[in-house]
């Protein structure tokens, strides 16, 4: 081989080299900055490409890890400045805090966009509910997308695939409620080992257009929600009278003076001191919830 041809290949290698470097740099500055990754999955409405942002834990784990999926509300999972940019780098801060709160406890958790696939990247602005359209159902569409990123992760390697818990917010805690009832389709066997092994759901309007009336709400796995008294958006009473008699393992919590959205670390919310000790306690409960419920022996 001449000389030509040897520093051809030699610039060739480096310049390789080089590049693997830059893409090694690039996952850790991501992984430095809390960014996820973006990967896309099929809703288990058998048609619809969702979007998801997974969140991995920071110190690698020696074995698999439980999983977290997470349902956003009715605004979308994206900040109200994204600016036409949807990415991991717009999601709201509320989302970015639980996806990282999650991965520094262990877990995989993965961030479902429902809306942007189907049009509504930005969501919805507030008393717009009776002009959403059918296509974004809390009760019998926004479940199956749940589903689909159980399946998701079930499929991933890094992932224990029965111990993976759910949690929504605002309409994404209607969909949670309507996910975890017996009745909820895209599983056949309604039961833990089957589908999530315990859920919260954060402020969800509880009438979940009348779907359990008459016959009451019952869960397959346990169930924490947690209201503001003083939630703005959604009706704390519909939630008292939904899970009043509950069946399963159902516990709901109210915060004294809370608003919707408590738990958003923006300045806006947490300047409200009801806010800010919904907050702080609701994490406590959250992560102790999920540690108890997801982090132990398989079969439990």
């Amino acid at each position: 081989m001449n000389i030509r041809k040897t520093a051809a290949y030699l610039f060739a290698f480096v310049g390789l080299q080089l590049i693997a470097a830059s893409a090694i740099a690039q996952r850790l500055q991501e992984q430095a900055n809390g960014l996820p990754e973006r990967v896309q999955f099929l809703s288990a409405d058998g048609n619809t490409v969702l979007t998801g942002f997974v969140f991995k834990p920071f110190i690698p784990q020696a074995g698999k890890a439980p999983g977290v999926v997470m349902m956003h509300g009715r605004a979308g999972p994206y900040s109200s400045r994204a600016n036409g940019i949807y990415d991991a780098t717009t999601l709201s801060q509320r989302h970015r805090f639980w996806g990282r709160l999650w991965a520094t406890q262990g877990y995989v958790a993965i961030l479902v966009d429902g809306f942007g696939p189907r049009g509504y990247p930005q969501g919805f602005p507030r008393f717009s509910y009776a002009s959403r359209p059918v296509e974004l159902d809390e009760v019998t569409v926004r479940p199956l997308d749940a589903y689909g990123a159980l399946a998701y992760l079930r499929s991933r390697v890094d992932v224990t695939p029965d111990r993976i818990g759910l949690q929504g917010w605002s309409n994404g805690g209607s969909a949670t409620l309507a996910t975890m009832a017996p009745d909820a389709l895209a599983i056949v066997k309604h039961t833990p080992a089957d589908g999530f092994r315990a859920a919260l759901a954060f402020y969800p309007a509880c009438r979940l257009k009348d779907h359990f009336a008459g016959v009451g709400y019952r869960t397959y796995a346990p169930l924490r929600v947690f209201v503001g008294t003083a939630d703005e958006e959604i009706s704390p009473s519909a939630c008292r009278a939904l899970l009043a008699d509950a069946a399963g393992d159902v516990q709901i919590f109210f915060y004294q003076g809370a608003t919707h959205d408590f738990d958003d670390p923006g300045i806006r919310r947490q300047s409200i001191p009801d806010n800010a000790h919904a907050r702080e306690d609701v994490i406590r409960q959250a992560t102790t919830f999920f540690r108890e419920e997801l982090a132990g022996p398989p079969g439990k």
